[in-house]
């Protein structure tokens, strides 16, 4: 039952917002901006409705992956983020758009509301105070992804959820890797309107 499930909740994760509702409009993200299937780049080029949209799903399929393990398998966690972490391998290399897709992050926090909710607390408190004083959204989703290692050691958490944290930063970190690249290049995009803090600190530093 447990692989059936996992191998249900990747094809779930394949299941892309941003091509489904782009399929919509005519669209395909891929082809524009950053190139990437994710809630960042549809934000960027489609407008806010369209970006809550994609969100709206990648977090339920997360959601859902959780609630499905939760619902057949009772009481089994581990069961649940191995099914949370298949769907988000199903949104990064999606079957069903040609293994294309984005890079993880919503459908990891969909995930984490059902399997592991503590750790959302760090986890966004990392994401907001990174992207608040350097614009950077890739550089924050890295970060708040390693996070997970700190909220595990925190809780004192069985190895199971240790595996979990860190294959889970690990994927996060290599789906971003462009953004990292371009960041040492100097070259990533930058949310500059978000980046309240970096622009506070540097005009008292002028």
């Amino acid at each position: 039952m447990l692989w059936l499930l996992i191998v249900l909740a990747y094809l779930l994760g394949s299941v892309s917002g941003s091509l489904c509702l782009g399929k919509l409009r005519g669209v395909d993200i891929r082809t524009l901006g950053s190139g990437n299937a994710g809630g960042t780049n549809a934000l960027r080029t489609q407008g806010v409705a369209f970006a809550l949209g994609v969100v709206l799903i990648d977090v339920g399929k997360g959601l859902l992956a959780a609630w499905l393990a939760g619902h057949f398998l009772p009481g089994n966690d581990m069961a649940a983020m191995a099914c949370v972490f298949a769907a988000v391998v199903g949104h990064i290399w999606p079957l069903w758009h040609g293994f294309r897709g984005g890079k993880g992050a919503a459908t990891l926090v969909g995930g984490l509301i059902m399997v592991w909710p503590q750790a959302l607390v760090l986890l966004f408190a990392v994401w907001i105070l990174c992207l608040l004083l350097t614009g950077y959204v890739g550089l924050s989703t890295v970060l708040a992804a390693i996070s997970l290692l700190a909220s595990a050691a925190w809780s004192d958490a069985d190895a199971g959820v240790w595996w979990f944290a860190a294959a889970s930063a690990m994927l996060l970190t290599f789906s971003h890797r462009s953004n990292l690249q371009r960041l040492h290049a100097g070259t990533e995009n930058r949310f500059e309107k978000a980046r309240l803090l970096g622009r506070l600190f540097s005009g008292r530093r002028g």
